[in-house]
């Protein structure tokens, strides 16, 4: 019997519905096979930046040996090369988020928790880079302390003028390096004038002003411009805490689990891991106010691939923190380190000195002079670009928060009810 109409119909129904399924199911595996990508590149960008010689715990257990690097860990040129990795994350993460994507999953949960969560975050980073900027101010000055020493410890002969003016400089660095955190950022005049971050609103509480995600913030909007230009007279409260805004940021920061594993979910969990460790190794590093206690080390999964190189990294960074954890310690960036301990045998020198000095201790402060030289000369070339990095950093995470916030509006469009 030849199909009747309404048999031909339904069969069409039956071959559309079959082509939307296997679209859905192409368009599933296209989107896993992204994910699974945006991993693998996030884990080997991390794996560039562990020490030489460092082994690699892989997901079988066994051990794998690491590209060597050149970069000291926790030195500029360390810092300079994460800040690269992290700018590269944060690029495919937005190709992978909005690209192609359909808008209304947005306000789906549990992105539609998960993406406030990543926006407050971006917020406390802002307020991080504005830290380090004064952070990396303050090395400058060090900086400057060294080659006041370095110079008059040149002279020849080493006499006790020099030696006295070489003490003062020294004496200076290592009394900074050791005031109270609380203290050691809060400068006004010049350093208050390099502020670029958003400040705060009102009074000395340390939590960051409201934020409202549905609300569009570019870098041209007026929002931005007023609070950038009201940074610009003011720097931080004394309340201000850069260990309490890195564990604001790791709350709520948990793995997803079940379907959701395999959802946007991921790779916004990614993100947020990827820049609260990169914020963490900041504070660490250069010196914060109130960065005492930011050593807790950030709970991640040790299932997920791109999570093997960033925890062998904070676990060495953690070991490094135990080391200097006292009261007003100086950052673990590896230049000021460097600079503390020469600086300390050089005052010991300066304290027990006799003209003339013996050949061979002369041998010794010459050697321990250069190493000052040199370190002077990395801090010159490095601090600059690394400042520049910080200011791109803030610039993209504000341009990036705008971009999200972009497609959320477009959501809550999209749901508002049309009143006929």
């Amino acid at each position: 019997m030849p199909p009747t109409d309404n048999q031909g119909s339904f069969l069409n129904r039956i071959s559309i519905r079959r082509n939307q399924v296997v679209s859905m199911d192409v368009n599933h595996e296209q989107e896993l096979e992204e994910l699974e990508l945006f991993q693998k590149h996030v884990s080997d960008r991390f794996l560039q930046l562990l020490p030489p010689q460092s082994p690699l715990p892989s997901s079988t257990g066994e051990e794998t040996d690491v590209v060597d690097t050149p970069e000291r860990l926790l030195s500029i040129a360390w810092f300079r090369k994460l800040l690269d990795v992290y700018l590269c994350c944060e690029s495919e993460f937005k190709a992978v988020l909005i690209i192609g994507r359909d808008a209304t999953h947005f306000s789906k949960p549990p992105l539609d928790r998960l993406l406030p969560d990543h926006l407050d975050r971006t917020v406390k980073a802002l307020d991080i880079c504005n830290a380090i900027t004064h952070g990396i101010e303050l090395i400058r000055h060090w900086q400057r302390l060294a080659q006041i020493a370095v110079d008059a410890l040149e002279q020849r002969p080493i006499v006790e003028g020099h030696v006295r003016r070489a003490k003062r400089a020294l004496n200076t660095l290592l009394t900074s390096m050791t005031t109270d955190d609380k203290e050691q950022n809060v400068h006004p005049g010049k350093l208050a004038e390099r502020m670029w971050s958003i400040s705060r609103r009102g009074g000395g509480g340390s939590a960051p002003p409201t934020v409202n995600h549905n609300r569009r913030i570019s870098d041209n909007s007026p929002t931005i411009i007023t609070l950038v230009s009201r940074s610009l007279s003011s720097s931080f409260t004394k309340s201000w805490s850069a260990s309490k805004q890195i564990q604001a940021m790791c709350a709520n920061l948990v793995a997803p689990r079940g379907g959701d594993s395999t959802g946007l979910s991921l790779p916004v969990y990614l993100m947020s891991s990827v820049l609260v460790f990169v914020m963490w190794t900041l504070v660490a590093a250069v010196p914060c106010q109130e960065r005492v206690g930011s050593g807790t080390h950030i709970q991640l999964p040790r299932h997920l691939v791109w999570t093997h190189p960033m925890i062998l990294l904070q676990e060495k960074i953690g070991e490094e923190c135990k080391k200097k954890e006292k009261k007003g310690t100086v950052g673990l960036l590896a230049e000021i380190q460097v600079i503390e301990k020469v600086a300390q045998s050089l005052v010991e020198f300066a304290e027990g000195f006799e003209f003339p000095v013996g050949g061979e201790k002369a041998d010794e402060v010459a050697a321990q002079v250069m190493e000052l030289v040199e370190i002077c000369r990395k801090l010159e070339v490095g601090l600059g670009p690394l400042q520049l990095q910080v200011r791109e950093l803030f610039h993209r995470m504000v341009r990036s928060r705008a971009e999200v916030l972009d497609v959320m509006d477009v959501v809550g469009k999209i749901n508002t009810n049309v009143l006929y």
